[in-house]
């Protein structure tokens, strides 16, 4: 499985990515329960989120959701935090 999560916006602007692939590590199992999490959360609320904050797209495989501070689910935060800080 291919995860990858790209930010852009914030005060800055600034675009951000980072991707994983998931075969053969050891950690997969928990790569794929996250990215299940994510793919099954509730669709994106209509909307731009906040002035200056960070918009998400995560991809996993083909599929593809949108996201935005502050109303991201959980499971989108921290795979997010766990992406950008391995990918870093």
């Amino acid at each position: 499985m291919r995860i990858r999560v790209r930010r852009t916006g914030g005060f800055a602007g600034l675009a951000r990515s980072a991707e994983v692939d998931t075969t053969g590590r050891e950690d997969a199992g928990e790569w794929h329960a996250l990215a299940g999490d994510v793919l099954a959360g509730p669709a994106a609320p209509a909307g731009r989120g906040v002035p200056d904050g960070f918009s998400y797209e995560i991809t996993v495989d083909d599929r593809t959701v949108h996201c935005c501070d502050p109303d991201l689910t959980d499971a989108q935060r921290a795979l997010v935090t766990r992406l950008l800080k391995e990918g870093a």
